[in-house]
């Protein structure tokens, strides 16, 4: 009698050490979802605010490149004609316009002629090909464009991350399901086995969760 009372009592101390286990592994587990949860609103938020950053960065350089355009033809336009005031012999004309080219035309044009366009076949083509040619608008344009990439990908990263923080949701969630079915099992071994896969699946879950970028 007194050896099926302490088989009985050794069990019944088993089952409570399970529900104790239960309780903690269930504990964390809806800590850890529930920061999954919150790390992946987050990361969200992270991706829509850089994908707007991006939009609104290849507005801007948009604008600056049709700003540099109007420049472009411009100068185009007035180059032509100092060309051609020179094929006509005419300083005067030429002289005229040197003086009202911007200042990046004006020192493109004078380096360009240097070159001895005329007879040096290797020359460059006109002064927009010099490197003295150069655009304000075009240089912020390029960094505008720049910067939305680097926004563009920031997002996209910020877009994976939050997917992982999900996926480990999911994971925290089986194992709250591990733990809460459990006790629902008469058998003891099925109660076991049940606790020990969601604790694994807890390990496993935590330590990825430890590699993930926090915001």
């Amino acid at each position: 009698m007194t050896g099926n009372e302490d088989t009985r009592g050794e069990f019944t101390s088993k089952e409570h050490a399970l529900e104790i286990v239960s309780a903690v592994l269930l504990a964390l587990a809806t800590v850890a979802s529930s920061w999954g949860a919150y790390q992946a609103t987050r990361w969200s938020g992270v991706q829509a605010t850089s994908f707007s950053r991006a939009s609104s960065l290849r507005v801007e350089s948009g604008k600056q490149e049709t700003i540099a355009a109007r420049k472009i033809n411009v100068d185009v336009g007035m180059f032509v004609q100092y060309a051609a005031a020179l094929s006509q012999d005419n300083a005067l004309l030429a002289e005229f316009l040197m003086k009202r080219f911007r200042p990046a035309l004006q020192a493109a044009t004078e380096e360009w002629l240097k070159t001895k366009p005329l007879e040096n076949p290797d020359a460059p083509q006109s002064p927009f090909d010099m490197p003295q040619y150069k655009l304000a608008e075009l240089e912020l344009a390029e960094e505008l464009s720049n910067q939305a990439n680097a926004n563009f990908n920031d997002a996209r990263e910020a877009n994976q991350t939050g997917d992982n923080y999900v996926l480990l949701t999911v994971m925290f969630a089986s194992v709250l399901f591990f733990s809460g079915v459990a006790p629902k099992f008469h058998a003891f071994q099925l109660r076991v086995g049940m606790l020990s896969l969601g604790g694994i699946v807890f390990l496993v879950a935590a330590m990825i969760l430890s590699t993930f970028p926090v915001h």
